[in-house]
């Protein structure tokens, strides 16, 4: 079983395949740019989301935690790839823009995480791979705590939310990165408003049945897979993996995620047309069909755990413990 990181000397891969698609297709430059349209999936995806709340706080608390796993989970994580689209300014050109309309995604989540994620996830793709600055990589401290057993992983990605919570104070304490700033400030108080008023006009239920969808959408559910997916190593060498199941009718395409890295100027609507672009260099890459599959993996089997992440060198001269 895996005590550490896999290392590697390898250059970034993303930047270099992504100028060789480029060059090979010149048309691919035409698909960077926004999508307005996203704005309008999240303004109807919250209401959506507070109309259900609100039939949630006339029914039995079963119903609210069953409507929370088998409905809120998949609005709530579509909220999430949009608060990633803002993050990226896909949805509008100006970054204020962007910022607010992020903002307005956390309605419906309950926690304020949009300008917290939106300022640790750019370092997520500017430092991909390095321990010390990517704040998507564990802590050492924190993959002890995972393990290699079924139980202690399950519980580690039941509650990934709060994790990916703490992650910047990850950042923080080995690079003095301060974790707060007015925008996040603001994203604080405007959501610590906006959910007084769901509890006070709608009900304690509803507040539950959105903070549930929340929790679930993150953690250790179908969807809960998508996380592992992402950069946890199955295949020896390979650092990012793209799923291209049928969820992804449900969350944007947000499982294009060698293509999202590679060209991350792309908004989700175009994402397919650029895997088929640059098939020839997606092809070959080990992908995924079923995110339950990658989480029961991740869960079931011993050598992997929080250490299955490929580290660059700069990550590899932070090897100190944590």
């Amino acid at each position: 079983m895996k005590r550490d990181f896999t290392y590697t000397d390898a250059p970034p891969v993303h930047g270099v395949r992504g100028r060789a698609i480029l060059a090979a297709h010149p048309e691919v430059a035409s698909l960077i740019g926004v999508n307005r349209l996203s704005a309008l999936w999240i303004v109807g995806l919250i209401a959506v989301q507070l109309l259900v709340a609100a039939a949630a706080a006339k029914v039995p608390w079963w119903v609210v935690v069953a409507g929370a796993w088998c409905f809120g989970a998949f609005v709530n994580h579509a909220l999430y790839v949009l608060i990633h689209e803002c993050t990226h300014n896909l949805v509008f050109k100006s970054p204020r823009w962007n910022k607010l309309a992020g903002m307005v995604c956390d309605f419906a989540l309950v926690v304020p995480g949009a300008l917290g994620f939106r300022k640790y996830h750019l370092y997520h793709h500017r430092y991909l791979g390095q321990y010390v600055l990517d704040p998507d990589i564990v802590s050492r401290r924190e993959a002890r705590l995972i393990g290699h057993t079924p139980l202690r992983k399950a519980v580690w990605v039941f509650f990934l939310a709060v994790s990916q919570a703490l992650r910047p104070m990850k950042l923080k304490s080995l690079t003095g990165i301060p974790m707060w700033d007015r925008w996040m400030t603001a994203n604080l108080i405007v959501q610590v408003i906006v959910d007084v008023l769901i509890l006070a006009l709608l009900g304690p239920r509803a507040l539950a049945y959105l903070a549930l969808s929340t929790l679930f959408a993150l953690g250790l559910h179908p969807l809960g897979g998508r996380w592992i997916q992402e950069h946890y190593v199955t295949r020896e060498g390979q650092g990012t993996y793209s799923y291209y199941g049928p969820l992804n009718k449900l969350c944007f395409d947000m499982g294009l995620h060698n293509e999202h890295h590679d060209f991350p100027g792309v908004p989700w609507n175009r994402l397919a047309q650029l895997r088929r672009l640059g098939n020839e260099y997606y092809r070959d890459l080990k992908s995924y069909r079923s995110w339950t599959a990658v989480l029961l993996r991740f869960i079931f089997d011993p050598s992997m755990s929080g250490y299955s992440r490929i580290i660059s060198p700069d990550g590899a001269s932070s090897r100190q413990p944590v």
